[in-house]
């Protein structure tokens, strides 16, 4: 499976928001891009640089390579709806992003392995693949056999800690199930993202 290898405080730097937990003391200390020209006086960003810009943060904020990004922007224009508003609820109805959202895992990148190494059911099957779309009515849950490995155990009582709200999901913590009761809000995102830019870059 394709994934990135830049270290994630770089990617943060980059992109100007934290990608990941880890990347919070970094940006406290280095609050500019990355390399010998990061803190250097840059002229006003093209149309262009500010299109590219915003569809790599989001790409990477998701963890999502170029090719699968692209598909979902294209899935986006096709559905009812405003496209940016549609793409961002095309990636928040990621099985990883919920796991993630659930507090479950501390980052994507962390709800992404707990995916993949087949700890999850949906409406209960095993499932293995980050990408699945949740749709109301879905039932998701950590195996009976995953909770008492040692990292489940671990986090049986920091998961509603680390949840991050979102209507749509209703979360059982101690049976570690959730279902998910509608689509994700635009507002409930979290993060400043401008998504029209996005379907910008990809029109031109």
């Amino acid at each position: 499976m394709a994934r990135t290898l830049t270290p994630v405080g770089k990617l943060s730097r980059r992109e100007g928001i934290e990608l990941h937990p880890k990347a919070v003391k970094i940006m406290t200390r280095r609050p500019y891009g990355p390399g010998q020209h990061g803190q250097g006086r840059r002229s006003k960003p093209s149309d262009y640089a500010l299109q590219l810009r915003e569809k790599q943060k989001v790409k990477r904020l998701y963890g999502i390579l170029e090719k699968q990004f692209r598909r979902y922007v294209h899935e986006a224009e096709r559905m009812q709806g405003v496209s940016g508003e549609n793409l961002l609820q095309l990636l928040e109805r990621r099985l990883d992003n919920v796991v993630y959202r659930l507090g479950i895992a501390p980052s994507r990148q962390a709800a992404r392995q707990i995916v993949t190494h087949a700890h999850v059911t949906l409406n209960d099957k095993k499932v293995d693949v980050p990408s699945i779309l949740v749709k109301p009515g879905d039932k998701i849950a950590i195996k009976a056999s995953s909770l008492k490995k040692p990292y489940f155990l671990s986090i049986a009582e920091t998961v509603n800690a680390n949840a991050v709200a979102a209507s749509w999901l209703k979360f059982d913590s101690k049976k570690m199930s959730a279902e998910i009761t509608g689509l994700p809000l635009r507002e409930e995102v979290g993060v400043e993202i401008h998504e029209q830019l996005i379907i910008e870059y990809y029109s031109r």
